[in-house]
Parts: structure tokens; sequence; C-alpha cells
């Protein structure tokens, strides 16, 4: 299949395993609910009986004072420990390279097909000037949420989107399907598109 590119008669061939593949929601909902739980800390952490401090001595007589009671460290008690104490754990989720690769590969199918996705023959600004990329981001007509996909992206465009709540850059290597699915469309140039063919074939 064929790839139009932006201001340009020409056309990029691409491969329909990668840019025409047929979508999967369930493939996908899967592989962007691991990747972000991937990043989640799993650092919570609460103290049992036994890991309060204080002391273990029974607090009082068996018999006479109403209530029997040990020690005050119990869950019953203020200051006491938790019954079902929460602690550290990994919230990741097994997803193999396959899987990972036919998802993203979906998600830029999908894009295509509504046609937010854009390519260009190259993208960049001059200098590290926020003004320059929304000047030239208004000439693509991107929407409030784009996403720019370069192959190596400079440093003079990851600057000037830096102050830019919604605009991502990233490179190849940084692409990641919660991006993808977050983008209103995306810009990849047609070396990035070369590579991320590459990459996914």
């Amino acid at each position: 299949m064929e790839l139009a590119i932006s201001n340009s008669k020409e056309k990029l061939s691409v491969s329909d395993a990668v840019f025409g593949r047929e979508f999967s929601e369930d493939l996908v909902h899967q592989v962007v609910v691991a990747y972000r739980n991937a990043g989640r800390a799993g650092t919570k952490a609460q103290k049992t009986r036994s890991e309060v401090n204080g002391t273990t001595k029974k607090s009082k007589k068996q018999k006479g004072g109403g209530a029997r009671h040990g020690a005050l460290t119990a869950p019953i008690f203020v200051g006491g420990g938790v019954t079902f104490a929460a602690k550290p754990r990994s919230f990741e989720q097994k997803v193999n390279r396959k899987m990972y690769r036919a998802a993203i590969a979906a998600i830029l199918s999908e894009l295509n097909r509504q046609g937010r996705l854009k390519v260009v023959d190259a993208f960049d600004v001059e200098a590290s000037k926020t003004k320059a990329l929304v000047s030239k981001l208004k000439d693509h007509e991107l929407g409030r949420r784009p996403l720019i996909v370069t192959e190596e992206a400079s440093e003079h465009l990851y600057l000037s989107a830096r102050n830019l709540p919604y605009v991502e850059v990233r490179d190849v290597q940084g692409l990641d399907p919660v991006a993808l699915v977050s983008a209103d469309s995306v810009l990849v140039t047609s070396d990035a598109v070369k590579k991320i063919e590459e990459w996914l074939a």
C-alpha cells in the first residue's frame, strides 16, 4: 500500500502488515492496560500487628476486667496493626514482543484509515522557539493533541514542544501504545515511517 505525503505529489510505499492491519480492540486494550500498569509504583504498605511499634505484653489480666484482650497491637485497638495489611507489589502484566508489535501496527493502521496519520518529508524547527513550532503545526491541522514522531527527535524540536501541554514529540524508539491512542493525530516523517516498518516487520 501507499501513504500520501503532505504537500507533495509523491507517495510512500509501505507494508500492508504494518499500516494496513486489521484493528483488534481486545489486543490493543490488553497492551495499553499492561503498558500503563507497568508504570504503577505499587509501593502502598501497611503494618500488621507484628510490625507496629508497641509491646506484645498482655494489656490486662485475663478475668475480671470485661472483655479479654492480649497485646494492644491487635487490629481492634487504635494504633494497632492492620488485619489484611497492604504490601508493596508489582502491577506488571506479561505481554510478549509479538503481541506488543501487533498492537502498535493495529493502532497505526487504524489511525491511517481514519485519516489521523499524516506523513511529511521532514519536520523540525531551526531554533528552540515555541512560537515557531506553533506556527508550523497550524499548517498541518493536527487537532488539539498532536503526536510528532521523527527518526531522531532534535533538541530544538523537543525544547520547542516542552511548553505546549498537549503536544508530544517522540522518536521511533520512544513510541508507545498509550501515546498513539491518546493523540488526536500523528505527524510522522518519512524516515520515521521506514524505521517503524523495520521495527514492526
